[in-house]
């Protein structure tokens, strides 16, 4: 029997659900997922890539935070809360944009941030890479103020540590970056 509506006319019936159809739409894919790490050249073109783009977030909001505290000048004495602002929105930056998968720069050079099972990453776990990322400035940066370093030989230091920091990559297993096996994600090649 058919249901009647208000006025009269009757409606279809609705078809029964198949089971293909009441499955749920997060079903794993039976692919399997290919872990292998990108070549250490596109690694770093990305990351050369993203540091680029991260100028347009350092102006707009060193602009923002400039503006608001109506900063005068660049040695204002709220010099370490802008620093201390801009560390908070590279942290929501990174963290919102690997929680999904890619940011601008990756998407581009065809890269992606997965847990260690390929698995999207959570956003604690790209907090968590995120701080443990900042070991490729860090080191040089913490012998700035001890040894009082020109700013022609922070960059050479900067260069340098880079430089080992990214080759390091070459004596783990999978080729990952050391701050991506200690934050439980990896960089895998994503499909255009």
């Amino acid at each position: 029997m058919t249901p009647s509506s208000r006025d009269g006319t009757r409606e279809a019936a609705a078809p029964a659900a198949t089971p293909a159809a009441t499955a749920p739409a997060t079903a794993v894919s039976a692919e399997p997922v290919d872990l292998t790490a990108p070549s250490l050249r596109r690694r770093m073109a990305c990351w050369m890539y993203e540091g680029v783009l991260m100028f347009g977030v350092v102006f707009i909001a060193g602009w923002l935070f400039s503006t608001l505290g109506q900063m005068r000048d660049a040695m204002d004495a709220r010099r370490p809360l802008l620093q201390a602002f801009l560390f908070v929105v590279f942290g929501i930056y990174f963290a919102w944009f690997w929680s999904r998968g890619q940011t601008l720069a990756m998407k581009t050079w065809h890269i992606r941030v997965v847990d260690r099972l390929g698995r999207p990453v959570s956003q604690a776990r790209a907090l968590a890479r995120y701080v443990l990322a900042w070991v490729w400035f860090l080191p040089p940066l913490a012998l700035l103020a001890p040894f009082r370093l020109a700013a022609g030989e922070l960059m050479v230091l900067m260069v340098g540590w880079v430089l080992v920091w990214a080759l390091l990559s070459r004596f783990h297993p999978q080729r990952q970056f050391w701050h991506d096996v200690l934050a439980g994600t990896r960089l895998v090649s994503s499909q255009p």
